[in-house]
C-alpha cells in the first residue's frame, strides 16, 4: 500500500494522475571516493565560535556516514572532541600539524 500522508507531501496541493508517486527530491548519497583520489583541507578557525580556536578539514567527497566515520576516527586520535556537520569536519584546538600527519599516514591528499 502507498504511503498516502500528505504531511509528509506539504509541495504537492492536488494530482490527477492515479498512478502519481511522490518524490520528495532526497536522491541517493554520492559515493565515496578512493581514499587516495581524495584531497582534503585543514584550515584553522575562530570566527563565529566564542574566540576558541577549532580546526577544520574540508573537501571530503562522498557519504554522510563515510564523513562522520572519518571524524569519529581523527577525534578519537586526537582525544579531542569535535563535530561533523555541513561537510566538514570540526576538531576543537589547533591540531594541524597532527590531523595533517594522520590523514597521510591514511592515504588522503592533504592541502593546507
Amino acid at each position: 500500500m502507498k504511503d498516502n500522508n500528505w504531511k509528509n507531501r506539504s509541495d504537492v496541493v492536488y494530482s490527477t494522475n492515479p498512478d502519481f508517486n511522490y518524490n520528495d527530491g532526497k536522491g541517493e548519497e554520492a559515493e565515496t571516493l578512493p581514499v587516495g583520489k581524495q584531497t582534503l583541507r585543514i584550515t584553522i578557525d575562530k570566527r563565529n565560535r566564542g574566540g576558541k580556536v577549532v580546526t577544520l578539514v574540508t573537501g571530503f567527497i562522498g557519504a554522510e556516514s563515510d564523513l562522520q566515520a572519518l571524524g569519529k576516527m581523527l577525534k578519537v586520535k586526537c582525544g579531542v572532541g569535535g563535530s561533523v556537520k555541513d561537510g566538514e569536519i570540526l576538531i576543537q584546538g589547533e591540531r594541524k600539524e597532527q590531523i595533517k600527519a594522520l590523514l597521510t599516514t591514511a592515504g588522503y591528499k592533504v592541502k593546507g
